[in-house]
C-alpha cells in the first residue's frame, strides 16, 4: 500500500498536522514510515513515530508524504510475535506438569505426607485465580511484552525455590507466587496474540494451547530422565528453570502489540457487555472444570472399577492428555476453515458421544480406550477455540480476559472437588454421568451465546 498526502507549509506547522496525518494512516498497521520530500528534492525514510517537522527548517514551502506500508516487514513483524507466544506457552506448559511426579519428593524434603502435600494444587490455584483477578488489567496499561518476560522470570525464579524449600508453609507460599506469575502469562499470551491477529486469531490461538500441550508433555519426561542421572529433584528444577530463561529474553525484545482498546474506531464511551462476558466466563467454568476433572479423576475411575490395572490406567491417563495434544494441532487448520460457533458445536457433540459410549459399555477395557481417547481429541480445541468466539464479539482486554480466566480457574478448583466426592460416595460411573450433564449445559449456553450475538458473526 503506497498513499501520497501533499501538504501546505502552513498545514505543516499547524497544530493539526498529525490529526491530517493520522487521518491517512493504515488503521491496522502501527509499522508505518513516511518518505518525505521537500522543496529542494532531499528525501529522508522515517519511521512515523520519529517523525519531526521541526527537522526540515522554517523555509519549507512544501511537503508530500508517501505513507508506504512494508508489508514484508509487518509480516516479519508479527511472526516475530507469535513465535514469542508459542515460546511462552511451551515454557508455561514445562512449569504446569512439573509438581505431580515430583510430589512425593516434595513431601519427604518438607517431612508432609503425600494426602496432605496436595493442598500445593489448591495454593497454586489460588495464586492463579488472584492472578487472574487482580493482575490481568496490567496488560491494558503497561506494555505487554515486558509483563510478559518479568512474569516469565518469576516463574524461573520460583521453580528454583521449589526444589531447596524444607518447610512447608513457605513451599505454599511459592506455589501460590507460581500461580499467580503464570496466570499473568497465561492472560497475556491469549490477549496479545489476539491484538496481533485480531479476527484471523483463530488458528494461532490454537496453535497457542498446542504448544502449552508440548510443554506439558515434555515436562514430565525431563523429570524422568535427570533423575535417572541424579539422586534428587533439585537438578530437575533448575534444568527447566533455565530452560524458561531465553523465553524471557525472546518475548522482551518484541515490540508489544497495541491494545485493541486503543483503536481510534472503538468509540471512546464503549463499555463492555458484561452480561456477555459473565456466560463466557461460566462457559470455562464448565469446560475446565470437567478437563481437569476428568483427566485429574480418570486413573482412579479405571482402577476402582476393575477394567485397568494400575500401569494400564497410567498409560490411559496419558492417552488422554496425549489426544488433548494432538487434537489441539489438529484444530489449526480447521480453525482456518470453520467458523469458531461450528468447531464448538462439533466439539462439544463428540465429548457427548465419548461419554455416552462410557455410559452403554461401562465394564469393556476397548470402548474405555475408545472414549477416552475420543474425549480428549473432542475437547481440545474449546478452550483456544472459545476465545476466537469471544474476539469476534467484544474488545478483548486484559481485564475482559482476566474475568475468563477467573471463571476457569474457579471451575478448576471445584468440580474436580465434586468429581470426587461423586465417585467416592455414590459411584465411579456418577462422574461420567456429572460429565455428560455439565456438557449439556455447556451446549445450551453457548446457544443461548451464539443467539444473542448471531448478528456479529
Amino acid at each position: 500500500m503506497q498513499k501520497v498526502v501533499r501538504l501546505r507549509r502552513e498545514e505543516v506547522v499547524d497544530r493539526n498536522f498529525w490529526t491530517l496525518i493520522r487521518r491517512n494512516m493504515n488503521e491496522n498497521c502501527p509499522y508505518l514510515y513516511f518518505t518525505v520530500s521537500v522543496s529542494n528534492k532531499k528525501h529522508f525514510l522515517i519511521p512515523i513515530r520519529s517523525f519531526d517537522k521541526s527537522l526540515f527548517g522554517s523555509g519549507l514551502s512544501k511537503l508530500e508524504i508517501s505513507m508506504t506500508n512494508s508489508t514484508s516487514s509487518n509480516s516479519r513483524q508479527i511472526g516475530a510475535q507469535t513465535a514469542a507466544y508459542f515460546t511462552a506457552f511451551i515454557a508455561i506448559g514445562l512449569a504446569s506438569s512439573v509438581l505431580g511426579p515430583t510430589l512425593p519428593a516434595l513431601a519427604r524434603n518438607t517431612g508432609t505426607a503425600i494426602a496432605e502435600i496436595g493442598f500445593l494444587f489448591t495454593a497454586r490455584s489460588l495464586g492463579f485465580l488472584l492472578g487472574a483477578t487482580m493482575g490481568a488489567r496490567l496488560y491494558d496499561r503497561l506494555p505487554g511484552h515486558r509483563i510478559m518476560a518479568l512474569m516469565l522470570v518469576g516463574i524461573s525464579l520460583t521453580l528454583a525455590l521449589v526444589p531447596v524449600t524444607m518447610q512447608i508453609w513457605v513451599l505454599t507460599a511459592v506455589l501460590l507466587l507460581m500461580g499467580f506469575v503464570e496466570s499473568l502469562v497465561d492472560i497475556g499470551g491469549n490477549t496479545l496474540i489476539v491484538w496481533v491477529h485480531k479476527q484471523k486469531v483463530g488458528p494461532f490461538m490454537n496453535g497457542l494451547h498446542f504448544f502449552f500441550g508440548v510443554g506439558a508433555f515434555l515436562s514430565p519426561i525431563l523429570v524422568a530422565q535427570t533423575l535417572l542421572h541424579s539422586d534428587g529433584i533439585q537438578r530437575a528444577y533448575w534444568l527447566l528453570a533455565l530452560i524458561i530463561l531465553p523465553a524471557a529474553l525472546f518475548i522482551f525484545l518484541q515490540p508489544s502489540p497495541a491494545p485493541i482498546s486503543q483503536n481510534r474506531q472503538q468509540k471512546a464511551t464503549e463499555r463492555p457487555n458484561y452480561g456477555l462476558v459473565g456466560m463466557i466466563s461460566l462457559f470455562f467454568f464448565l469446560y475446565v472444570g470437567i478437563e481437569v476433572g476428568f483427566g485429574g479423576w480418570l486413573f482412579t475411575y479405571a482402577t476402582t472399577l476393575g477394567i485397568a490395572s494400575e500401569a494400564a490406567a497410567a498409560y490411559l491417563t496419558s492417552a488422554f492428555w496425549g489426544a488433548l495434544t494432538v487434537g489441539r494441532l489438529l484444530a489449526i487448520p480447521l480453525a482456518a476453515a470453520l467458523r469458531p460457533r461450528t468447531i464448538l458445536f462439533i466439539d462439544l457433540l463428540l465429548a457427548m458421544v465419548s461419554m455416552g459410549i462410557l455410559l452403554l459399555w461401562p465394564n469393556n477395557t476397548v470402548a474405555l480406550w475408545i472414549a477416552v481417547i475420543g474425549f480428549g481429541l473432542a475437547i481440545a480445541s474449546i478452550f483456544p477455540t472459545i476465545l476466537s468466539f469471544a474476539g469476534r464479539r467484544m474488545r478483548i482486554t486484559g481485564q475482559i480476559t482476566g474475568l475468563f480466566f477467573a471463571g476457569a480457574a474457579l471451575g478448576g478448583m471445584t468440580l474436580p472437588w465434586l468429581m470426587g466426592n461423586l465417585l467416592e460416595n455414590i459411584a465411579p460411573i456418577a462422574i461420567v454421568w456429572f460429565v455428560l450433564l455439565d456438557l449439556l449445559i455447556a451446549s445450551g449456553l453457548m446457544g443461548i451465546i451464539w443467539l444473542k450475538t448471531q448478528r456479529s458473526d
